[in-house]
């Protein structure tokens, strides 16, 4: 469903913004139709221009883990609004943010704010280059770091080719010097490894990947990940972006038992402001500038309202660790209600869950790496979602993202998620276009290879 005055304002937004938006997925191109316009939120809720509400299970990408507008982060707003909105000097509360970061992931022993998780991710290359004088890094195929020139790089023609750029304006030989890996293929990392021994600075990796849909890393091959970097001195980086904070206080790296050298973050530490932050060993913080010969500065960091709604999200994280057995329950409660919809009617879909972070693939293959998600029949997955957006269900418009439970969905919201998952569901397996051949193939290989090889990456489109 597109409201008549959505559809008015994305007219209007196109005459002015680049494709009507500010960030990609927003303009629907990967489940079609036009965008909802947003005009308020409020708990699980958020309600469009027209006056037409939806259980939110986007939650701006995954801050809202409390759901919309809580009163202690507004609270947390107002004050710091009383005392002005920026200085570009430093305060208290960038004392107050650090610590609480610092206290809560145990891997960080300094950290440095920065205005976006791109941002973040981005400086924490760089500092990983400048610490170790080497240049080369290995990402993941399918792993998301932000819009940096250094992460928008796919796979080349071979295990151990260069990667190539998937967007213009990344030079060549930007691209030369990321490699990619295979996520949860310890060998595919080996052989890099072994191929550049001595040029490799960092390994970056989502522990737990949130734009190829939702792909946790198994422990044993984060595990060996560590050993690897420990042994050829590589900054092992942890971009928790997405799972810090959201799939535990002390993000995916408790639930593993592993230590990064540096993590990124982003999301939740915001409060629901544009914040980010990096941060790890001291001895590798200390390059830094103004300490150490890497440069990195940034006008509005550590901006005061964006440290208040963090300092009161981080706060009530430190302060409610119960929230997460909370989390932990009804997402939980969701998934087993999914899976019985899917039994029931006979569709094998995977559906993969970590914390309050899920994601429903449109193939019946497991899904652990890049090369499964791309299975996914994008397609049909357009069809379901535009069947729950009519029944006043909000999940993200592109297969490859992660939904978010927050601990605002009530009881209610589940059951009422999951009666219009399964007439969604249900409405697909009528179709009588629908082909279960097709879909047990992986099918909509047309879209899978556009995504693939010209530019576009899946997971590239986020906010």
């Amino acid at each position: 469903m597109t409201t008549s005055k959505s559809k008015i304002l994305f007219k209007q937004a196109q005459m002015y913004i680049p494709g009507g938006v500010n960030s990609p997925v927003r303009a629907f191109k990967s489940v079609g139709g036009n965008p909802i316009f947003i005009k308020r939120g409020l708990g699980s809720k958020i309600w469009d221009v027209d006056g037409n509400e939806y259980i939110d299970y986007v939650g701006s990408w995954g801050p809202h883990i409390f759901g919309h507008n809580p009163p202690f982060i507004k609270k947390a707003l107002a004050e710091a609004m009383d005392n002005g909105t920026s200085f570009g000097a430093p305060t208290e509360l960038e004392i107050k943010m650090a610590k609480l970061i610092c206290e809560l992931v145990h891997s960080v022993e300094l950290v440095r704010m920065v205005n976006s998780g791109t941002e973040a991710t981005m400086s924490a290359i760089r500092l990983a280059r400048g610490y170790t004088g080497k240049d080369k890094i290995i990402k993941f195929e399918g792993c998301y770091h932000g819009h940096g020139d250094s992460f928008l790089i796919k796979a080349g023609s071979g295990a151990l080719t260069f990667g190539v750029p998937t967007s213009l304006g990344v030079t060549k030989a930007t691209a030369s010097d990321t490699l990619i890996a295979d996520y949860n293929d310890i060998d595919s990392v080996k052989k890099l490894v072994s191929k550049n021994r001595n040029k490799i600075a960092a390994i970056i990796i989502e522990p737990v990947a949130g734009n190829m849909g939702v792909v946790p890393a198994s422990k044993k091959f984060l595990k060996e990940l560590r050993s690897i970097c420990t042994e050829e001195k590589i900054v092992l980086i942890f971009d928790e972006v997405m799972t810090g904070f959201r799939v535990a206080s002390g993000g995916a790296q408790e639930l593993y038992r592993i230590k990064p050298d540096l993590s990124t973050f982003g999301k939740i530490i915001g409060g629901g402001l544009p914040v980010g932050a990096f941060g790890g060993k001291i001895e590798i913080m200390e390059k830094i500038s103004p300490l150490g010969p890497v440069y990195q500065a940034g006008t509005l960091s550590g901006n005061p309202l964006a440290m208040a709604a963090g300092v009161a999200a981080l706060t009530y994280i430190k302060n409610h660790p119960q929230i997460y057995k909370t989390l932990e329950e009804k997402s939980a409660y969701l998934e087993k209600g999914m899976k019985a919809n899917l039994k029931e009617l006979g569709m094998k879909f995977t559906l993969n869950r970590v914390g309050s972070m899920l994601c429903q693939f449109m193939t019946p293959s497991v899904v652990n790496d890049f090369k499964s998600a791309i299975k996914s029949d994008t397609g049909l997955y357009a069809k379901y979602f535009h069947s729950m957006l009519d029944k006043g269900i909000y999940l993200p418009p592109a297969q490859f993202e992660a939904m978010f439970v927050s601990t605002a969905n009530t009881k209610r919201d589940l059951d009422r998620t999951i009666v219009a998952h399964k007439d969604a569901i249900n409405k697909l397996v009528k179709n009588k276009k629908f082909s279960l051949r097709k879909l047990v193939e992986g099918i909509n290989s047309e879209n899978i290879h556009k995504e693939v090889n010209t530019g576009k990456p899946v997971g590239k489109e986020v906010l």
